[in-house]
């Protein structure tokens, strides 16, 4: 019997946890949080407890999995990568159960940076990519994580290898052939997992309504280049803001930066964390380029350094969806010893997440930032989640029997779902759209 449940990810963008149950055995692909749960809490607010942060809604409802008997049988957990709402929640939930934790090398690493507050006793695996865990010794039980590209590093399909057959696990994924960092996808790969029978494709359907590919983070490259040829010769201040986990998108920030001849800061504990995992895997190429400040008083006294001297230095730092405590946040509510002047240019390269909590905080502080009249420059940004053409690729490529679309409500997985039946699937029969607390018996 093989059988999927959808634990978290299928009823909002976040909290990603999907079980695979094969006879005795299950495996959880993923244990993420549901960021718009934290958008509004700042960082020295946030609940460090597992009954906490299911108050707050912000952990999949793994509870789930003891209704259905099936907490004991977890054997393995497996991460696919390192963004918090697939590793986020490892933290709070892989106590209950008696099973490894896995991934790639970097998704452990920056698991080890979430855990020193409260640790872990599972054991943790880091598998290069490309490879296997075994799981219980059973050679025919396996967990394999394929190369495959995304908006982090190391990302991973997981190949859940089952006596039934195979269940692959495609919960962020982008088919990027020139990446900033790292190599393309496994299409060599994927093929031969699609030959061998792929039983399940659980897919993430985020931008599937987007009737276009996803374009390369080398096109976002090139804006960041673009831009900061235009600042060449400035000499107003400079905040640059992205995600800290987009070590690619650091690269290019920093290889531009450094023809404005100015010294580069990164400001925050995120990206300390991030750039910090990156450097220990051996993919971090301008850790030694950079000044790293983390702490409070490091950072105060850093930023007064820049304000006496701001047309010596570009500021990297966090905040970009307006997030509460965040380094730009306070930057924009005069908190730090950084001020914003007239004419100053602040960079989003990012784009702003696509929901309520976050649209709101972002529009919010654009009006703070506004205030001050500095130049505004956003979306040097391409995306990390495939869009439609990808989505076609990757079926036609794995040729699953059943389709399972993921990561988000039906607002996002129902054109996910057309796709699929525009290739051929049935609704019910063998495309299935799934809310969290449901299954599908799939063999």
């Amino acid at each position: 019997m093989l059988k999927i449940h959808a634990v978290g990810g299928f009823s909002e963008v976040g909290k990603n946890m999907t079980a695979v149950e094969c006879n005795e055995d299950v495996t959880l692909c993923d244990a993420g949080l549901f960021i718009p749960a934290l958008v509004g809490v700042s960082e020295k607010e946030k609940i460090p407890t597992e009954q906490g942060m299911r108050g707050i809604g912000a952990l999949p409802n793994d509870h789930y999995l003891d209704e259905k008997g099936l907490r004991s049988k977890v054997k393995s957990i497996a991460i696919s990568h390192g963004h918090l709402d697939h590793v986020g929640a490892v933290q709070y939930l892989a106590h209950r159960y008696k099973a490894p934790v896995s991934g790639t090398p970097y998704t452990v690493e920056v698991l080890k940076k979430l855990l020193p507050e409260r640790g872990i006793r599972n054991p943790i695996h880091s598998i290069k990519s490309n490879g296997f865990a075994n799981i219980n010794g059973n050679q025919k039980y396996k967990v394999e994580f394929v190369h495959m590209t995304h908006s982090t590093l190391q990302c991973a399909l997981v190949a859940v290898h089952t006596p039934e057959g195979v269940v692959l696990y495609a919960n962020d994924y982008k088919l990027d052939d020139t990446p900033v960092i790292g190599d393309k996808p496994n299409y060599q790969r994927l093929k031969q997992i699609s030959k061998e029978g792929v039983k399940a494709l659980v897919v993430n359907c985020l931008y599937a309504h987007s009737e276009k590919k996803t374009p390369s983070e080398s096109l976002a490259r090139e804006l960041v280049k673009d831009k900061f040829q235009e600042l060449q010769g400035s000499k107003e201040g400079l905040i640059v803001t992205t995600f800290a986990s987009h070590i690619a998108r650091l690269k290019s920030i920093v290889d531009f930066g450094q023809k404005l001849d100015r010294k580069i800061v990164f400001i925050g504990r995120s990206l300390a964390k991030y750039v910090e995992a990156a450097e220990l895997v051996k993919e971090s190429p301008f850790k030694n380029k950079v000044i790293m400040a983390t702490y409070k008083k490091q950072v105060e006294k850093t930023l007064r350094m820049v304000e006496a001297n701001r047309d010596k230095y570009m500021v990297v730092c966090t905040g970009h969806q307006g997030e509460k405590g965040s380094v730009l946040d306070r930057i924009s509510r005069n908190q730090l010893p950084l001020k914003i002047h007239p004419g100053d240019n602040i960079v989003f390269c990012s784009k702003t997440i696509p929901a309520p909590e976050t649209i709101a905080s972002k529009a919010e502080l654009l009006k703070r930032l506004s205030e001050f009249k500095p130049q505004i420059t956003e979306n040097l940004h391409v995306s990390g989640h495939g869009s439609r053409e990808d989505l076609m690729e990757l079926i036609k490529l794995t040729n699953p029997e059943n389709v399972i679309p993921s990561h988000g409500d039906h607002a996002k997985t129902i054109p996910g779902m057309h796709v699929a039946e525009d290739m051929g699937y049935k609704k019910g029969y063998n495309v299935h759209l799934l809310s969290n607390g449901e299954s599908i018996k799939i063999a």
